[in-house]
Parts: C-alpha cells; structure tokens; sequence
C-alpha cells in the first residue's frame, strides 16, 4: 500500500515529463527558482519565471520548452485521483481550474515564494518518510496544504471571490461533458443546459461569473483545442477530422478553423 501511496506523488527537478504518456494520469506543480523556461501553453506563447509557479493540469496542452541554460525548477506530480483526496472542500478550486486552463502561471510575491518553497520541500521531506505508520494521511495533510496555499496565491493575484456550491456544481458538471469530448457532436449551448436541466441564458451567466466567459466560450475552446492537436496528425485527412467533429462539409469545417485559429487547416497543418 505504501509503494503505491509513494507512486501518487513524484518529485522531478526538470518539466520533462509534462506532457508525456508516463505522466498524463497526473497534475503537475513547477516553482522556479532560478532561470526562465518559454513555451506554449494551449496555443499561447507564456515564460515561467525564477519565483514563478507552474500549475498544468492538461500536459499535452504544454508544448515547445526552451528552458535557459540557469533554469532550474521543482516539480510536484500528483496522480489525478489522489489530487481529489487532497482538494480542500471549497468551490474556489473551479475557478482555479479555469483560469489556470488560460494561464497556467501564477507569479508570486518574494512572500508567497517563501511560502510556496517550504511547502515544497515539506512535500519532498515527508515523501522521503514513508516508513511513518500514518504516512497516507500525511501526504494528503502536505498537499492539501499546498492546494491551500495555491488557492490563496491565486486569489490575491486576481482579487477573487469563492464560488456558490450551486454554481460550482453546474460548471463542473458542464466542464466534465466538454472533457468527455460532447464537443464533438454538440456545439450549441442548448444541448449542454438541456443536460444539466437549466435554461441557456442561465448557464452562460453561470458560465460567466464563475469563469469570465461565457458557456460557448468553453464549447468552442475545447473543440478547437482537440481539432488543432488532430491537424498536426498528417496520418489525417481533412474530410477525416470534418467527420469526426459531424461537419456538414469540408467547406464548413474550413471556415471554423479559419476563424478560430486564424488561418486555414492547410496553412496550420504546414
């Protein structure tokens, strides 16, 4: 049982690992401490900094590392399930989840480094432990610790507010739709409020004070997301990703990466 409570948490000192298979079951957790690291992050260019966090939740959306010669960094991966163990039971966690979608890095205070340091190394010292009769639920008490103090980064950075318990569960619902690939056959924000037994207008506004966008924000970002992942598949034709997604033509199929990306799929796929 310890081995495998020892495997839910991982310690790294490179991002080599975000991204790939061996670590796609897992949520990772980056404070740098020296150095810059460029990439791309779900099609947009952003830089981690030396005092900066890192939190990626989706690896394949982390592409392109160009990490300086000084860089240097610690990673935190925690299995997926494990992570749910550890989540505190506040609602702010949603709001999190989809600012980070849009932004993974967190810049901090030299105070909130200080804090973000010792709960690293907190995690890495009780890691190191497991020979401690009551080690699981000390692991869960250091992460959940982290979590907390990640929260609390993250709502001074952005002045925000915790989430309703009847909004929260609405946009969890909604997003664990998007992230079981509904966005494939539906598109149209009818379809979801349908699912969750609301009217449209209500779960956009939702969809609007929880994130900041509205629901076919959310619908559109996914599907573009994945139809951007499948064109750099040249295995695939276009008529191939057009019926994946039920396009009712090439044509039209064109004219939504056009304007989602901003050029055509020929263009993107060179």
């Amino acid at each position: 049982m310890q081995m495998e409570d020892q495997r839910n948490v991982i310690i790294a000192d490179s991002l080599d690992g975000v991204g790939t298979d061996a670590f796609k079951d897992y949520l990772a957790h980056a404070f740098c401490t020296e150095g810059l690291c460029g990439f791309l992050f779900n099609g947009k260019e952003f830089e981690m900094r030396a005092g900066d966090v890192l939190i990626v939740r989706k690896g394949k959306l982390m592409e392109k590392l160009r990490p300086s010669e000084d860089f240097r960094v610690k990673v935190i991966y925690v299995a997926s399930g494990f992570i749910e163990l550890c989540t505190p039971q506040s609602n702010y966690g949603m709001k999190g989840q989809l600012s980070l979608f849009l932004n993974p890095i967190i810049r901090l205070t030299p105070e909130q480094q200080e804090v973000c340091r010792k709960d690293f190394e907190a995690v890495e010292y009780r890691l190191k432990h497991s020979e401690h009769r009551f080690f699981r639920d000390i692991m869960i008490n250091v992460i959940q610790t982290a979590i907390l103090d990640f929260f609390d980064f993250h709502a001074t950075l952005y002045d925000e507010q915790d989430v309703s318990t009847q909004n929260a569960s609405i946009m969890n619902r909604f997003l664990k739709m998007l992230e079981d690939g509904s966005y494939r056959e539906h598109r149209e924000v009818t379809w979801y409020a349908d699912c969750l037994c609301i009217t449209s207008k209500y779960l956009s506004e939702v969809s609007k004070k929880v994130s900041g966008y509205a629901a076919n924000y959310w619908i559109n970002r996914y599907t573009i997301l994945d139809i951007s992942r499948l064109l750099k598949d040249k295995s695939l034709t276009f008529v191939q990703i057009s019926d994946m997604f039920g396009f009712s033509s090439p044509a039209y199929f064109s004219r939504y990466v056009q304007h989602n990306l901003g050029m055509n799929p020929t263009d993107y796929r060179e």
